[in-house]
């Protein structure tokens, strides 16, 4: 009983975050686990277990919120569904740890980039969010969302802010469609997932389900330029602590 309170403390935290800012549930919890001593493959599977429950509550409240824009969520679940069950299928012979220095500088120069539209804002200018994210950005977020354990909401979320789409719309619609992809990696990946792992899912479930309807009114209350500012601090942290890990 006392690691199910530990996770569950570790899913609603990482849900708060995912939920308000578009990202960084599985992220959160992998690396929390991570450094619990839990195998890196059972980390992975537990988490996107967890995400099938939390990111369908966090999507339904997004949604009745009006923070989700359709044309954008059907051009990011499609090929993020796909690009999710080929790093599934993958995952049992790749290392996902040896692509994380790239994904990490990635997610680096994005969030500077994010850092610097909020304090150099350009004039406001109308944009179609369908229209800003072309099948491959999905298709490569749900395969490095597999075989890593996270990054469907940090590749997203950072990639369509920077493009200018309203934070608000990128966060409800991101975790709309990541619902999704959460089912497509656990359907795949469920064998890996004993009975040594059900409290470990519980818990993030727990944590997750309790936090995120709390979470998606706080993305419609958050003002734009702090949730630009936030978004790419996060992204930030992020992306450096995977880096020094990587490269030690």
């Amino acid at each position: 009983m006392e690691d199910i309170w530990l996770f569950i403390l570790i899913g609603l935290a990482a849900q708060l975050v995912d939920g308000a800012l578009g990202m960084a549930y599985g992220i959160t919890c992998t690396s929390l686990l991570l450094s619990m001593g839990a195998p890196p493959a059972l980390a992975s599977a537990s988490v996107h277990t967890a995400e099938v429950g939390t990111s369908a509550v966090s999507g339904a409240s997004h949604w009745a919120l009006g923070n989700v824009d359709r044309r954008l969520f059907w051009r990011l679940v499609l090929p993020g569904v796909a690009g999710a069950a080929l790093g599934a299928l993958l995952i049992g012979w790749v290392d996902g740890s040896k692509i994380k220095p790239l994904v990490a500088g990635y997610l680096l120069i994005v969030g500077l980039l994010v850092l610097w539209r909020t304090f150099r804002p350009r004039p406001p200018r109308v944009v179609a969010p369908g229209d800003l994210a072309p099948p491959p950005q999905g298709l490569l977020a749900g395969f490095l969302d597999a075989i890593g354990g996270g990054g469907w909401g940090s590749i997203n979320v950072t990639t369509l802010i920077a493009r200018g789409v309203p934070p608000r719309t990128v966060v409800g619609t991101v975790n709309a469609a990541e619902f999704f992809v959460s089912v497509t990696v656990a359907a795949l990946l469920w064998q890996v997932v004993g009975p040594q792992a059900l409290p470990v899912v519980g818990g993030l479930l727990i944590g997750g389900l309790i936090a995120a309807p709390i979470a998606a009114l706080a993305a419609r209350r958050v003002p734009p330029r702090l949730a630009s500012g936030l978004t790419g601090g996060v992204v930030l942290l992020l992306s450096v602590s995977t880096l020094a890990h990587a490269l030690i």
